[in-house]
């Protein structure tokens, strides 16, 4: 048997509602050699008989603790050494031919350190939607450095049809390049630990981009979202979840912002601060242990800062032309974007 070209990384924690269809999808990928590891973060749901269930088909490691997605996701990755990792969700269902078309679009490209696919919306329980909608075709930010996913509740129809550089991946389900992987990581961690959960996608996008390595979103590549963290919707989430996400948008920013960037958007991104501390003082105390839990990793943040301008390579301009309201794309070269687009890999639908 050939070494594996893709490992598939899968974090879980309490998944059992999902994770044997997702599993199920992910095995039934096979055009490309690749092995499947998951990391459990010590679930208690009946996550853990699921997976011993699909015996030597998957390599497990067992957590006894839940370790965050970010640290349990550098566990799988730091256990492979393949060409390509492929972090994905449990509560994400793959069509045919997802990851051969990743892997296709990033062949395309030998510098590119990302390729993301389009991700669609799915009820709870992997449950079809009345009206198909984007889930995320990539990520974006904005002048204020918030992040979202591009195309995010859009109709699902005849939109991002073309195969085009983004900023970043939905680490939902990103096909990361192993030397990327390998040149920007920090002290040996890709995803940095001290996020826990969420945001970790996107500080690894904005680290990508400053350090050189473009992001490929091809539409080839299809797959399903059950998302439980959207815009607008904070109170459906954990407060313990909430509070992770208001410290890593600031650690985000400590690490990645560069001196032109603040120059250029230091008005909008002061108000949004103003507006998110606000908000934690009047509608969600829970997150002001956020901002303790910031400065308590700020003297690493900084450590990694340095480590990370010291490489810099992105010119102020090449990187301020990602920051815009709308979501921004840089095409591909016409025999690219042709190659991609004109040779996709189909196969049967999933049962």
């Amino acid at each position: 048997m050939p070494d594996p070209t893709v490992c598939v990384s899968i974090v879980t924690y309490n998944n059992r509602r999902y994770i044997r269809r997702c599993l199920d999808a992910v095995l039934a990928q096979s055009e490309v050699p690749m092995e499947v590891i998951v990391v459990d973060n010590g679930s208690d749901d009946g996550t853990r008989k699921i997976l011993r269930q699909f015996g030597k088909r998957i390599r497990v490691i067992w957590n006894s603790r839940n370790e965050g997605f970010a640290a349990a996701q550098n566990q799988a990755i730091r256990s492979s050494t393949s060409e390509w990792v492929l972090t994905l969700n449990p509560d994400v269902l793959l069509k045919p031919g997802f990851i051969a078309n990743l892997v296709g679009a990033g062949t395309i490209d030998p510098g590119a350190g990302a390729v993301c696919g389009k991700l669609l919306s799915i009820g709870v329980d992997f449950a079809p939607l009345d009206r198909p909608r984007l889930d995320s075709t990539g990520i974006y930010f904005t002048p204020q450095m918030r992040h979202f996913d591009r195309g995010w509740g859009d109709p699902a129809d005849q939109s991002f049809e073309h195969a085009e550089y983004v900023f970043g991946a939905s680490a939902a389900a990103a096909l990361y390049r192993r030397r990327m992987i390998d040149d920007i990581a920090v002290n040996g961690d890709f995803f940095d630990s001290d996020f826990f959960a969420y945001r970790e996608d996107a500080d690894v996008a904005w680290r990508a981009q400053l350090l050189g390595w473009p992001c490929i979103y091809t539409p080839a590549a299809v797959a399903y979202h059950v998302r439980t963290m959207v815009p607008g919707k904070r109170r459906s989430v954990s407060g313990v979840l909430n509070m992770h996400s208001v410290k890593n948008r600031f650690l985000m920013r400590v690490k990645n912002t560069t001196p032109d960037l603040f120059r250029r958007f230091w008005l909008p991104m002061t108000l949004r601060d103003l507006v998110v501390v606000g908000a934690c003082f009047l509608y969600e105390p829970r997150s002001l242990e956020a901002l303790w839990r910031a400065a308590l990793c700020a003297r690493r943040a900084f450590q990694q800062r340095r480590h990370i301008m010291s490489r810099r390579v992105a010119g102020d301009g090449e990187l301020a032309r990602w920051f815009n309201s709308d979501a921004t794309s840089v095409p591909l070269l016409s025999e690219q974007a042709h190659t991609i687009e004109e040779k996709p890999f189909t196969g049967a639908s999933v049962a």
